[in-house]
């Protein structure tokens, strides 16, 4: 009978809707970003991270955290409101303090790293999943930092070196420019705050780099690192992933142009060039045709549409009886 058909059509209906929302909520709908370049911890131990998900320091994170960091893009704390030292325990900044990122709080001198030279300016490549407004603060750890420590607030001066409020948004990423400190040598960790304005969260991230020692800043040509030592352990040198043509021979021997000073709130200059002959390989690739930050969205929808060609398929065959 019409109307028999009519309500097994609506049950039908009405049971594959949950499904459907189920999956749809399952995707990483919510998730915005994390920086790749200086790469950060999350990123660089996430299923994309390329080779560096396979060192020894990421094994060990996911080994500790249970579970992989397949959304390295939600990293994030609702309605901190600037309480970023009230909010984040000391020894779980990298974590935000939430146990779905604990890995990323071990103390070890082996995380992947790129390669800074001291008082050069940094272009910081933060990938976004979703554009929102809001202001990144960039931090770099006090000279003296031992990496064999949990990273603590103490370990950060009170103010970062930089704070950028809605940068452009382009192909992806957000390039944030900054002149770094000129009083750093060996391993550091480049801390990152990013509050959105447009929602009440705020994102926290690590990214470890390396400047030259002390009595070797001198004889650096900038960007730093060889290309050997960058492929010895998981390093790199900043500066690949920005658009434009590749720094001339006299910008690499001159070193970088710049204006603003460390504390500048709005960095300004010529970002740091590479070093001749160095590897310019990316930690992770972010844009390789059918992988990369959008991919989890992808593959959400895609399985939604298969959920609701399976309910639209079920429906008809109830139909017809």
């Amino acid at each position: 009978m019409p109307w028999m058909r009519s309500h097994r059509t609506a049950l039908a209906a009405a049971a594959v809707t949950p499904l459907l929302l189920t999956v749809w909520a399952a995707s990483p709908a919510r998730a915005h970003g994390a920086p790749t370049d200086p790469v950060s911890r999350v990123y660089a131990c996430s299923p994309e991270g390329g080779s560096a998900s396979r060192s020894a320091a990421c094994r060990a994170a996911v080994a500790s955290n249970g579970a992989p960091f397949t959304a390295w893009d939600n990293l994030r704390i609702a309605n901190v409101n600037g309480r970023d030292r009230r909010i984040v325990p000391d020894g779980q900044l990298c974590s935000g303090g939430l146990p779905a990122y604990r890995g990323l709080d071990l103390a070890r001198a082996d995380w992947p790293s790129t390669r800074l030279t001291p008082g050069a300016t940094l272009t910081m490549r933060y990938v976004s999943t979703i554009p929102h407004t809001g202001t990144f603060r960039l931090y770099l750890t006090k000279p003296g930092y031992d990496p064999a420590k949990p990273l603590t607030w103490s370990d950060l001066p009170d103010k970062p070196f930089a704070e950028v409020t809605d940068p452009a948004l382009t192909d992806g990423a957000y390039r944030i420019r900054a002149t770094l400190p000129s009083d750093r040598s060996g391993r550091h960790v480049l801390y990152t705050v990013w509050q959105n304005s447009s929602t009440p969260d705020t994102y926290y991230s690590c990214s470890d780099v390396v400047f030259p020692a002390a009595r070797d800043a001198g004889d650096e040509e900038s960007g730093g690192g060889s290309a050997a030592s960058a492929a010895a352990d998981g390093e790199r040198d900043n500066g690949r992933t920005t658009a434009g043509p590749s720094p001339t021979k006299e910008s690499r021997t001159t070193g970088p142009r710049t204006t603003a000073s460390p504390a500048d709130s709005s960095p300004s200059g010529a970002e740091t060039p590479r070093r001749a002959g160095d590897d310019s390989t990316p930690v992770a690739s972010t844009g390789a045709a059918g992988t990369g930050p959008s991919t989890p969205l992808l593959a959400g929808g895609a399985a939604a549409v298969l959920v609701l060609t399976g309910g639209a398929a079920l429906a008809l065959r109830l139909r017809r009886r």
